[in-house]
């Protein structure tokens, strides 16, 4: 083997080499971009859409089956029958067990019950059970609503009349005619069955779903959530922002806890005085693309060396090939048509995914033709380089600008309404009138006719610049030298 030959083989080999390092490099960061891009908008449809959209059906849901009873309680509150019933001292006991059973039948309560202000007597579906006495501390509960400024509180506590259920009980007051306290009233439902209601909603969106109170004391929950404390300031990293959440009404936020991300939506219910918590472990959402990236590794690899390989065969047949691919037009330094039709379909896809505006100008120079006839297709030419050059210095780097044709232009505008580029083609088009091309005897003036377009959603690149050429004709047809839009 000869010198030559051997110093051609072993810079094959250099270049095989730095083609596989620069693969492989190119491959592992597209794919770890890819990664963190994907975690980014994971993260980001986990915190603005998935967990407030789930808070919202949640919230509805409650509404109906945990917020119904508020209502139920209020509506007793408000019944002409139990208040007349007060004001007749008390006297028929059995028509107000009737009501309270039939309040409880009819809604599905566990129980109802009402305690008068002024016997202290506490009546349920079966009858008076016993009176209530600031002495006994199972009714602490009583005398803490008398002092309540709103009309009405949510505790969770055992039922009187079965002591080994805990109960949720929707406590509210009743006033008189003339706004004097007459007792209390409500109904309960066991928290089992909240229980369930809200373990049926985990189970149904895959987050953990509970309730806090104003200080923070996790009250009420399906399945016990996945740190299992009874406040939030016993969880590392969530007693960081608790102060935050309970402070806000509604709003998203993060914390890091045992070395795993959570994310979470808290929602205050007015009607509970508790915040709703929808929490998710974003590892858990992010396990799919992990395996995705681990494969992506993999194959990147592979696909390196099956390239690597086949370039080594084939890199001499290419060679040339390669050689003559040109991605700009020779005389004006933009891009070529091949080039530019490749840019211009996944730019098409950039906006459409963006839900960005975009618009197309197709530039005609006026009367090219017989510029060539009277002064030669080397004025032509020069032309054409001074027309491109202006136009190029008027864009911006985002645009797309390409010699479409023999004295055509057209030009993709990122992020720009056709009342903008319409703008931008005037500018254009008095800027060139306004520049005449230096020759040796005389200035050359041209003018540029322009056609202007934006991107519909239904867009091909063929159907945008269909439009433009439409635009243009309109352009030459109303005398040159002017803009028009499709």
């Amino acid at each position: 083997m000869s010198r030559h030959t051997r110093g051609r083989v072993t810079g094959k080999h250099r270049l095989l080499l730095l083609l596989g390092l620069l693969l492989s490099l190119g491959f592992v960061l597209t794919t770890l971009v890819s990664y963190y891009v994907s975690k980014n908008g994971i993260h980001r449809a986990i915190v603005e859409s998935e967990l407030p959209l789930t808070s919202d059906n949640i919230y509805s849901e409650i509404q109906k089956d945990l917020i119904r009873p508020v209502f139920i309680a209020s509506m007793m509150a408000g019944d002409t029958f139990l208040r007349d019933w007060v004001l007749r001292s008390e006297r028929d006991v059995p028509a107000l067990t009737k009501f309270l059973g039939e309040v409880r039948s009819r809604y599905g309560t566990f129980t109802s019950f009402f305690v008068s202000e002024r016997t202290r007597n506490y009546y349920h579906p079966d009858g008076l059970l016993r009176k209530v006495s600031e002495d006994n501390p199972q009714d602490s509960w009583y005398f803490r609503v008398r002092r309540l400024d709103e009309p009405y509180e949510i505790n969770v506590d055992t039922d009187t009349r079965s002591r080994d259920t805990l109960t949720v009980f929707i406590n509210y007051r009743v006033y008189d005619y003339d706004g004097g306290l007459m007792g209390v009233t409500g109904v309960g439902l066991t928290v089992d069955t909240v229980r369930k209601l809200l373990a049926g909603y985990q189970q149904r969106y895959q987050r953990s779903v509970y309730f806090v109170d104003q200080q923070g004391k996790v009250v009420l929950f399906g399945e016990a959530p996945w740190h299992g404390a009874g406040r939030l300031d016993e969880v590392e990293g969530l007693r960081d922002i608790a102060p935050a959440m309970l402070a806000a009404e509604s709003g998203s936020f993060q914390y890091r806890s045992n070395g795993r991300e959570y994310l979470l939506n808290v929602r205050y219910v007015p009607e509970m005085k508790w915040f709703l918590v929808v929490e998710k472990v974003e590892d858990d959402a992010l396990a799919d693309i992990r395996r995705t990236l681990y494969i992506n590794l993999c194959l990147c690899v592979l696909i390196t060396l099956a390239t690597v390989y086949l370039a080594s065969l084939t890199l001499d047949r290419y060679q040339l090939r390669l050689e003559k691919m040109a991605t700009t037009d020779r005389l004006t330094g933009l891009l070529n048509r091949h080039a530019f039709e490749i840019m211009m379909v996944q730019t098409l896809a950039d906006a459409r995914r963006a839900r960005q505006s975009l618009s197309a100008i197709l530039f005609d120079i006026d009367h090219f033709k017989a510029l060539n006839d009277r002064h030669g297709h080397l004025a032509g030419d020069r032309m054409i380089e001074h027309v491109s050059g202006l136009i190029r210095a008027s864009l911006r780097e985002s645009d797309l600008a390409c010699r479409w044709g023999g004295e055509e232009f057209l030009l993709v505008l990122r992020d720009c309404r056709e009342a903008d580029a319409l703008v931008l083609a005037d500018t254009i088009r008095r800027r060139i009138a306004d520049c005449p091309l230096p020759t040796i005897g005389e200035a050359l003036a041209v003018t540029i006719s322009a056609g202007v377009t934006t991107w519909r959603a239904e867009d091909t690149p063929e159907t945008l610049v269909e439009r433009a050429d439409q635009a243009l004709y309109a352009a030459k047809h109303d005398g040159r030298n002017c803009s028009r839009a499709a």
